[in-house]
């Protein structure tokens, strides 16, 4: 019919920030790989219209009107729903070989904002990143928001150069805190989402939240802050990870989900994700892989963990410099 149409729950059909914030990369190499630039020009536009709109406090809210061009509620959140889009952001940066300064500049105010807004240290001394729904912040860390630690890492080099040690630093802390919601279930597997109220630290209080399905972000910035800091920590925890998975999760056809990770028994889901291949055991093989493997000068992560070659601007020139 040529008409479009989204689903009703968001927010009176408005599209997704992590679905059309989720394009730069595949459609830039697009347009490299075809030599047409309609692909690219296409999601760039998405920037332009995202950077003309007023921000509540500098967020991005995970729903825009495609009628309107407005935004819908005010919920803000750096897991499900908004997470790719900031890793994009960056990204689209790393694979334009530094020279996209637009995507650049949108990622590091973000990034500002969501440190004043949502990422907040426990009692216990976890930082952690929190939801925002129109001003009131939900103290609570989704799985998927995991990956957040990696991406402050990886895009720390990029930082003002006051600021990188700081964003390393905040990619470890997330990292630590991520580890913490494994290491306080009875599996070593990490909840869907944990929470920071109510008297506890980085554990799932709701029934349907404790469940984990094979995701890969906790491993993804281990993997990350192993490449940029060498830390053994992070090999290590993610062999803990592998454990875990071997003891809990293998089955006779592959390896299942587990829908509540504090039991004493295994309960399976029956259900092996295809981003269990794509991420989770990409990311451990290259956690345990040797730097030159797919090194990050040369690679971009799409956010399923397909690598994309970074966009050299001029390879020639470059070499004679360095000469």
């Amino acid at each position: 019919s040529g008409i479009g149409r989204n689903w009703p729950w968001a927010s009176g059909g408005s599209s997704i920030l992590a679905e059309f914030g989720t394009l730069h990369l595949e459609f830039v190499h697009l347009s490299h790989l075809s030599g047409n630039p309609v692909f690219a020009e296409k999601v760039m536009n998405i920037r332009k219209v995202l950077n003309r709109l007023d921000k509540p406090e500098g967020l991005y809210p995970n729903y825009l009107n495609p009628s309107s061009g407005q935004w819908g509620q005010h919920h803000v959140s750096i897991g499900g729903l908004g997470d790719s889009f900031y890793e994009y952001l960056l990204k689209a940066w790393l694979m334009s070989d530094k020279t996209d300064e637009d995507g650049k500049k949108m990622y590091y105010d973000a990034v500002q904002a969501i440190e004043t807004h949502l990422i907040r240290k426990s009692s216990g001394g976890l930082t952690y990143i929190a939801e925002w729904k129109g001003g009131l912040l939900e103290h609570k860390m989704g799985h998927l928001t995991c990956f957040a630690g990696g991406m402050f890492a990886l895009g720390a080099d990029g930082a003002p150069s006051d600021k990188t040690g700081h964003h390393i630093e905040l990619g470890a802390e997330i990292a630590r805190t991520c580890h913490e919601s494994y290491d306080r279930t009875r599996m070593k597997l990490g909840p869907e989402a944990f929470r920071f109220d109510g008297g506890v630290e980085a554990i799932a209080t709701r029934q349907n939240e404790k469940y984990y399905i094979l995701r890969p972000e906790v491993i993804e910035t281990y993997m990350y802050m192993w490449r940029l800091t060498h830390d053994p920590k992070y090999r290590e925890w993610g062999w803990e990870a592998v454990e875990a998975l071997e003891k809990h999760c293998r089955v006779d056809g592959g390896y299942s989900g587990i829908r509540d990770v504090y039991n004493n028994h295994e309960s399976h889901d029956d259900v092996q994700q295809s981003f269990f291949l794509s991420e989770t055991l990409k990311y451990l093989y290259l956690l345990f892989s040797e730097d030159d493997l797919l090194p990050f000068e040369h690679w971009v992560f799409n956010t399923e963990a397909h690598p994309l070659p970074v966009l050299r601007k001029d390879d020639g020139n470059k070499e004679e410099n360095q000469k």
